[in-house]
């Protein structure tokens, strides 16, 4: 017969699992590992009208890290999915990811959102023209605000082949693991050198309010189908939202899950940064730190960035850009100078350019941070003793070729 110790131990965990169960199948994204990002400093759900954050209650009743639901059917089976990619294609994306790695060991390394207006091959080809040149990798995002736009791994294909080092953005937001599956196996052919996994905005938040979210998996459920692959893998860290002492948990079940590449969002500036960073160091993660920068040179570029980063900016960060006499040059000068900042944080390997331009600004929006990224790399080369190249073109470090502008 057990103890009534015992029992009062299995009782609460299996209230723990009904309890967390409960606010998974709530959730408006259903997150298997939530919260998201998007808790308001209020407590409030990024769907407007929804109310509190379903997790918040269990959260508070449970110690570090919350209980997880055994036998979750929605976190994926590591041998769910056999990739059939060629063993040329996945030896291909080992090489690519392993050369940035290796190039992140030499210097500071600088990934750059990549501004394109939607649907135009020609206007994506355009912007990736004036930023491969000097950036490491081109992210390509995939917010709900551009809807509807081509998938990430098709573009992925007009870039890689054009010789662009492609970071690709994959969600759970429209597709189910089947689709998701086929997406990064895409990815992968396509030749992408590393695969950002993210739960997504919710519809609502975006222009198609209409369309039915899915999330079949989140950010957690989505690493464990790109693991292994090829690409390297990364994911989010918001230290600074809400519930703020237990982002780091939730981080930690990412990089269980097989994230190689940490991107630090907008958490105040370098001192919040820097202690995120540390806190994450301190857990024995080795893989690399990205610390995402805001690129604000236009009112355009400002409305996109305060969208998902206000009230997690330094303090009048928007004001004494968007006040200048010269908006863009105020912009690039603040960029560099706050990435080079970041770039001399313990444990930080590089940055991510953040940021985007309303419709009709995106080529504008990626000359300027074309801008930050070669006013960065002398500086960086220059305070930090790197062996980054100083303003100029840039190679692609997984093929080799130039990309002209």
């Amino acid at each position: 017969m057990a103890s009534p110790d015992s029992v009062g131990v299995m009782n609460i965990g299996t209230f723990a699992e009904a309890t967390w169960g409960d606010a998974v199948a709530r959730c408006p994204k259903q997150m298997a590992h939530g919260p998201c990002a998007g808790v308001g400093d209020d407590h409030s759900c990024e769907v407007p009208g929804f109310g509190p954050c379903t997790f918040l209650d269990v959260l508070d009743a449970w110690p570090h890290p919350a209980p997880p639901v055994s036998g979750q059917r929605r976190d994926p089976s590591p041998a769910a999915w056999t990739s059939e990619a060629s063993a040329a294609t996945s030896t291909a994306a080992f090489r690519a990811a392993a050369a940035f790695r290796a190039a992140a060991a030499r210097r500071p390394v600088v990934v750059a959102d990549l501004p394109a207006a939607p649907l135009s091959a020609d206007g994506l080809r355009a912007s990736a023209d004036l930023l491969a040149p000097v950036a490491d990798a081109c992210l390509l995002g995939d917010h709900g605000g551009a809807r509807v736009q081509f998938p990430p791994s098709y573009r992925a294909r007009l870039l890689t082949e054009r010789g662009v080092v492609v970071w690709a953005g994959v969600n759970g937001r429209d597709r189910n693991r089947v689709a998701l599956e086929g997406e990064i196996a895409a990815c992968v052919d396509a030749g992408v050198t590393a695969l950002h996994c993210v739960t997504g905005d919710h519809p609502a938040l975006g222009h198609r309010a209409d369309a039915r979210a899915v999330f079949d998996l989140d950010s957690v459920g989505i690493v464990a189908l790109a693991r292994g692959r090829g690409p390297l893998v990364s994911a989010a860290h918001a230290p600074a939202a809400p519930p703020a002492d237990r982002r780091l948990s939730r981080l930690i079940a990412k990089i269980d899950t097989g994230v190689d590449v940490v991107f630090v969002d907008h958490c105040g500036g370098p001192e919040g940064v820097g202690d995120a960073v540390a806190r994450l160091r301190d857990t024995g993660f080795d893989g690399l730190v990205l610390a995402c920068v805001p690129v604000v040179t236009s009112a355009a570029t400002a409305a996109v960035v305060a969208s998902f980063a206000t009230g997690r900016l330094p303090a009048g960060y928007l004001e004494a850009v968007l006040d200048a006499n010269d908006p863009r040059e105020a912009g690039v000068r603040a960029g560099a100078d706050l990435a080079a900042r970041m770039i001399a944080l313990p444990g930080v390997d590089g940055v991510n350019l953040s940021g985007g331009a309303e419709p009709g600004h995106e080529l504008a929006a990626a000359g300027a941070t074309a801008d930050i990224t070669r006013r960065l790399l002398g500086a960086s080369t220059r305070t930090a003793g790197t062996s980054g190249p100083a303003a100029g073109p840039r190679t692609s470090p997984t093929t080799g070729a130039g990309v002209a502008p």
